[in-house]
């Protein structure tokens, strides 16, 4: 396929004998200037090279002078064809009634023609046309005012990101689209997929790469091509494939087609060798193998194909198209949104070539400092380190029964608050390393410096019915240990002083992580939106409308949980550490040959966190004197006269809440209502020393952990 330089060139070449247009460096800037991309030159190619042509022959000649026809010529482009994620120039036609909606579809995915070889033939549209979904829409699925401000939508995905196959042939997208499968084997299914479903997604950064399609296979589905309806073994499921002698796999291989080192199981990716800048790669996934895992996508397996294409169409338009667990998922937007290369031009031979993306991880792995390692690592066993690891950790405190008063104990109730998704609002802003560490004796602690530090904090004494922002247990430290940056900051903040023995310091620093939370937060925010749950609610309003949010729209709901465990799985897979009982310790394992194997990134978010935490108990132990029971990660459970936060949160005369302790609301790192149960309930299981933070809710919560 041409290059974009080639395609410009194309257009230069015409204009070469035009001494009136402006020169090739000022028309590449007006290029820019304009907008103008590779799959949108593609398809004025033709019309504008007629244009230049009768230019040239003197067929036409423009009114005004070269350099602002020129100019007009590429706003022009800009406006008929406008890139993907920005709006037409046109306003946007009224809303289809549902029923109509895949007469869209039936013609092709552009109304130009374009020139063979192009971008925008990266997918053929279906020959078939589209039918309606059996089941309407919810009135919630698609309000007429978000879908008038709807992006453009790219013309090489007309069918948007995903499909669910069903075993009758019936392969549901987003918006109620259904399309006709006629595929009955695996490699039939991909060709289908890639030459005549419109499927895939737009690449989310400018420099990174379309999202492949991908299809979910039902059980009935998996049956029909001739797979297993569900794996069957000792282990845990999620490790199971097919075998290599599996009819199935054989068919794949013998259609040239490949699998990823994975395999064949619930999440499979099946490829070709990239033909210059197109890729030949479908993503399966299969339902009945417990592709969707019940914890992160409640519900979801059990769900209508339809309702399991909206699920996770959405997840995929908000976030990003699943290629596997939600901790994967959370990885590869990270990759997505901060990708590791992009085209450079080599001074010497004037070629395009491939260079670091500056603000990303690169595309080499990184061994840690030997503190922020794994015990396991190469760099600890083959060193033979000693000196101790960081141990930056969600809480797990319960406070002292002894040291509560008996004024707490005749409050009626134990509340408590969550915050919502504690770990992206740590990773705002925040600064990490980008390079490798570097190891410093005696260095001058600097706040703004990521890194590891020894230090000695085992001085500094705080009220016992808190707990020490130091220790994920909340007891005070007993002398030099590890810390990240922003524990040892803390310290500085609550006024003491921290004298470094030694840190591991990185040189070359950067927000790795905003667009990921910038991205994250959005979906977080909108989903909740969708639920009946806005900024714009008060505090009353606010927990009602939190009451009831699950009811309103089942399936959102379990976008809103699957986009919390993109969160906590994504900075879990950070520090993933070695599967199965034949590792041995000292080997490397696969997951540090990525580059964004980064365990010290993992305790920069969750050292923020926990530093976030305490700053809010402190705050309100100042403001209201009242002190929690117990924390779990971002749980925390306090006394009350009532049965809601209300009763016990500080707020100004006027009627707002006061700043520095917890505030309620829908947004990243406010909190919500997380189970009130009574003060007796609480005192028991203090006594018994378990965490009332972790059943507070009625079940057994899991630590968010970050794993």
């Amino acid at each position: 396929m041409a290059s974009e330089e080639e395609l410009f060139a194309n257009i230069d070449a015409l204009l070469a004998e035009e001494p009136q247009l402006p020169p090739p460096a000022e028309r590449a800037r007006l290029r820019e200037a304009a907008g103008i991309t590779q799959a949108r030159l593609a398809q004025a190619l033709k019309s504008t090279t007629q244009t230049v042509k009768n230019w040239e022959n003197g067929r036409s000649e423009p009114k005004t002078p070269r350099l602002e026809a020129y100019q007009r010529l590429l706003n022009g482009w800009a406006a008929k064809y406008p890139a993907h994620g920005a709006p037409a120039a046109a306003p946007a036609p009224a809303a289809l009634p549902q029923q109509e909606t895949p007469e869209t579809f039936t013609g092709p995915a552009a109304t130009e023609t374009p020139e063979p070889g192009t971008a925008v033939k990266d997918r053929a549209a279906p020959e078939r046309p589209a039918r309606t979904a059996a089941r309407p829409a919810t009135p919630s699925r698609r309000p007429a005012a978000k879908k008038a401000a709807k992006p453009a939508a790219d013309p090489r995905f007309p069918h948007g990101p995903l499909a669910v196959l069903d075993g009758d042939g019936s392969a549901y997208g987003i918006d109620g689209i259904v399309l006709d499968c006629p595929a009955t084997t695996v490699p039939e299914l991909v060709e289908w997929t890639l030459k005549e479903s419109g499927l895939g997604a737009a690449k989310l950064n400018r420099y990174g790469k379309d999202s492949d399609p991908l299809i979910v296979l039902t059980a009935a589905a998996a049956v029909k091509l001739g797979l297993p309806e569900r794996l069957e073994g000792h282990e845990q499921r999620r490790s199971l494939r097919l075998p290599e002698d599996h009819p199935v796999v054989k068919q794949v291989a013998k259609a040239k087609w490949q699998l990823t080192q994975r395999g064949f199981g619930p999440w499979a990716r099946i490829y070709r060798k990239a033909q210059g800048r197109e890729r030949q790669c479908v993503q399966l996934a299969i339902l009945s193998w417990d592709a969707v895992d019940e914890r992160s996508w409640p519900g979801v397996s059990e769900m209508e194909p339809a309702d399991v294409a909206r699920v996770l169409g959405v997840y995929a338009q908000r976030v990003i198209t699943p290629r596997g667990s939600t901790a994967v998922s959370g990885l590869e937007l990270m990759t997505a949104l901060r990708p590791p290369t992009k085209a450079v031009q080599d001074p010497e031979t004037g070629n395009w070539v491939s260079g670091y993306n500056a603000g990303s991880l690169g595309t080499e792995p990184m061994d840690p400092a030997p503190p922020e390692a794994t015990p396991e690592h190469p760099v600890v066993v083959n060193s033979g380190w000693t000196g101790g690891f960081l141990n930056e950790e969600a809480y797990q405190w319960v406070r002292s029964v002894e040291t509560l008063t008996d004024e707490e104990c005749t409050l009626p109730f134990a509340v408590g608050l969550d915050l919502n998704t504690a770990f992206l609002a740590a990773a705002a802003r925040l600064t990490v390393g980008l390079s490798a560490p570097d190891h410093f004796h005696g260095p001058k602690f600097n706040p703004k410096i990521p890194g590891s530090w020894l230090v000695d904090l085992s001085h500094i004494g705080l009220d016992p019915r808190l707990p020490s922002p130091f220790t994920p247990t909340g007891e005070r430290p007993t002398g030099p240990a590890w810390y990240q940056t922003h524990t040892v900051a803390y310290a500085q903040e609550l006024g003491y002083d921290v004298h470094p023995i030694e840190a591991y310091l990185r040189r070359e620093t950067g927000a790795y992580l905003d667009p990921w939370h910038d991205r994250l937060k959005t979906a977080y925010v909108d989903t909740l939106a969708d639920l009946g749950v806005t900024r714009d609610l008060d505090d009353r309003q606010f927990l009602a409308a939190m009451e009831r949010h699950k009811q309103v729209d089942p399936a959102l709901a379990a976008v809103l949980s699957v986009i919390k465990a993109t969160v906590k799985g994504g900075v879990g897979k950070l520090r993933e550490r070695p599967q199965g009982k034949s590792y041995k310790e000292g080997e490397r394992w696969p997951a540090l040959e990525r580059p964004t194997w980064r365990p010290d990134i993992r305790a920069a978010v969750i050292s923020k966190a926990r530093v976030n935490m305490h700053r809010k108990l402190n705050n309100m132990a100042k403001m209201t004197g009242l002190f929690p029971l117990a924390v779990l990660s971002d749980c925390v459970v306090y006394p009350s006269p009532g049965e809601s936060p209300l009763d016990f949160l500080p707020y100004a005369t006027s009627g707002k809440p006061q700043p520095g302790g917890f505030r309620l609301g829908p947004t990243p790192g406010l909190a919500k209502l997380e189970g009130v149960q009574s003060m007796l309930w609480a005192v028991d299981l203090m006594e018994k020393g378990l965490n009332p933070a972790r059943h507070i809710k009625g079940g057994d919560a899991v630590l968010d952990e970050g794993e």
